[in-house]
């Protein structure tokens, strides 16, 4: 299981002060998060992603997803709250008779921000 681009970023607005050519001011204006991609295997549990997925056409509520970090022995160390998410694309297995690979699917997830949860 992997999971990619959790991060979030500083937006900021550059300002020209007049008569002070040389400066300009950088004033932070909003956060901006990333996409998540998540991916695994297949399971059984690929039909639960696809009709996610699918519900995107007929209407959504949004929900909060976590994701956690974990020991090898199964000690979580962190867990984050993406807020609001909505899956943005899917993408299935390739399959190749000559390079016999685990079959595996990844989801990407939008979301407005995040929180680092207690309990990690």
């Amino acid at each position: 299981n992997s999971c990619e681009g959790l991060g979030c970023e500083v937006v900021l607005e550059p300002r020209e002060e007049g008569g002070n050519n040389g400066h300009v001011w950088q004033l932070p204006t909003r956060l901006k998060y990333s996409n998540v991609k998540l991916s695994r295997p297949l399971t059984r549990d690929t039909q639960k992603v696809a009709k996610w997925f699918a519900s995107m056409t007929t209407g959504f509520a949004r929900k909060t997803a976590h994701i956690e970090a974990r020991t090898g022995d199964g000690v979580m160390v962190a867990r984050w709250g993406l807020l609001e998410v909505v899956p943005v694309r899917w993408t299935g297995p390739t399959f190749n008779p000559e390079s016999p690979k685990v079959a595996t699917e990844t989801i990407e997830i939008a979301h407005h921000g995040y929180m680092m949860e207690p309990g990690a």
